[in-house]
């Protein structure tokens, strides 16, 4: 299945890219897409980074074909 994942601030400058289309050879749940995405990137706190799948901020989410992923920086307020 292909998905269509977008990387925003931080995560776009440590994967050196703003977007890429991913073929999956199996299900994964919108979590275990994020885990596989960031492995190897220099990002001092993962678990700051969020993935949203069709705009729905929701790791539990099984990802489908056809899916666009966003993985998002920490949010800031002020």
């Amino acid at each position: 299945m292909k998905v269509t994942v977008k990387y925003f601030g931080l995560v776009a400058e440590a994967a050196a890219k703003s977007e890429e289309v991913m073929e999956l050879d199996e299900t994964l749940t919108a979590s275990e897409l994020k885990v596989q995405c960031l492995i190897g990137l220099a990002i001092a706190d993962k678990d700051s980074v969020q993935i949203a799948v069709n705009q729905n901020l929701d790791e539990t989410i099984t990802i489908n074909d056809g899916d666009e992923v966003a993985l998002l920086p920490p949010f800031a307020g002020g």
